[in-house]
């Protein structure tokens, strides 16, 4: 639980973000006169958010990504979710250095996956075994994660993914069409991937606990939400919207550049995630048609500082010029970028990693 030191209001106001505070606490009403002439059609669009809200997000620019937790230990991002909850170990856990070296580096905003593919909570969710309070680390990494950003004035988001190999309530993932670690083309012969209603609940509980705990939450970012079919995507959303009202929820629509958004996979969303890609060289479209309406979304491009979005051994960070040409695109082609730098096995961001995020400051 918050601790109530700090407001979202009072953090917001010392970044100069005032509008996304509103955001975050509700004072911010629906729709954007100032800005409606945007979307040609003179009502600001359809989207649940207004474009003033939006508007503030998209004016975070840089946000830090952060891949942590059971894939970091068995070295695996895609794991079948059998290994023991002991095995998540970190022996120096320093959650405040993260999001000191997220502010520091120039980041306005983080996203912690809370669960990944193994199934493993960075939290103890009262609703499965396999958190933290059953690990060798029982820290609640998620509230301390939470504090620190109230702490360093930086916007905390929760990464947290459909994709569950350990929690399955008789889901079949995309694991089991290939075998684990190893994600299938979703075609016909072989079957989809799906997700049962037991599973939904599970889903649902683990968001209302995830939303209802921590305070108030800018991002939302839920993975590979095609596996949960259109309606309970919907339902999750609106769930998602009605438990945290200022958040900008993310339903991650893949790895490319997004020119053609898949509606059947990814919708409803507040933004559109743009995974290990750039927008075109004409920028990022912002204004899409679905299903007759005109909605406002901007573009998150996401991408790990090295080959990796967990920390394994010998993946460095790119050259220097990479990172700066890609924080420098994504800005020429209206789109924030979210660079994922893991923690290693310590529970600390590794020093190679914070050397390259300071050297690529300067151009922040």
């Amino acid at each position: 639980m918050m601790d109530g030191q700090y407001s979202r209001r009072d953090l917001c106001a010392r970044m100069g973000l005032g509008g996304l505070a509103a955001m975050a606490t509700g004072s911010i009403t629906t729709g954007a006169a100032g800005a409606a002439s945007d979307s040609g059609d003179g009502k600001g669009g359809a989207q649940r958010l207004s474009l003033e809200q939006l508007q503030q997000w998209e004016a975070l620019a840089y946000g830090m990504f952060i891949h942590f937790g059971m894939s970091t230990y068995v070295l695996d991002e895609l794991p079948d979710g059998k290994a023991p909850a002991a095995t998540y170990a970190p022996d120096r856990l320093d959650v405040d250095q993260w999001v000191s070296v997220a502010r520091d580096s120039g980041m306005k905003y983080i996203v912690l996956t809370t669960k990944h593919v193994a199934g493993h909570c960075l939290w103890p969710s009262k609703h499965c075994d396999y958190t933290v309070a059953n690990s060798t680390n029982k820290t609640d990494a998620v509230e301390k994660f939470v504090k620190s950003c109230e702490k360093h004035g930086v916007l905390p988001g929760f990464y947290y993914c459909s994709w569950d190999n350990h929690n399955r309530f008789g889901s079949r993932t995309p694991s089991d069409l290939r075998g684990a670690g190893k994600p299938a083309p979703e075609d016909q012969t072989r079957g989809r991937p799906y997700t049962t209603s037991l599973y939904h609940d599970f889903q649902t509980a683990q968001i209302t606990e995830l939303l209802t705990q921590y305070g108030p939450i800018a991002e939302v970012w839920i993975d590979i939400p095609s596996v949960l079919g259109r309606g309970y995507r919907t339902y999750l959303y609106q769930t998602i919207a009605s438990l945290q009202p200022r958040t900008v929820i993310m339903m991650n629509s893949g790895i490319g550049t997004q020119e053609q958004y898949p509606v059947d996979q990814a919708w409803p969303a507040d933004i559109i995630s743009i995974e290990r890609r750039l927008p075109p060289e004409k920028g990022h479209e912002k204004w899409r048609e679905i299903e007759g309406k005109r909605y406002y979304m901007p573009g998150e491009v996401c991408d790990p500082i090295g080959k990796h979005w967990f920390w394994m051994p010998d993946d460095p960070p790119r050259p220097d010029d990479e990172l700066r040409d890609q924080f420098l695109t994504c800005r020429k082609r209206g789109v924030n970028l979210l660079l994922d730098v893991p923690p290693d096995q310590h529970g600390v961001i590794p020093d190679m990693h914070v050397q390259a995020l300071a050297r690529l400051s300067k151009h922040v």
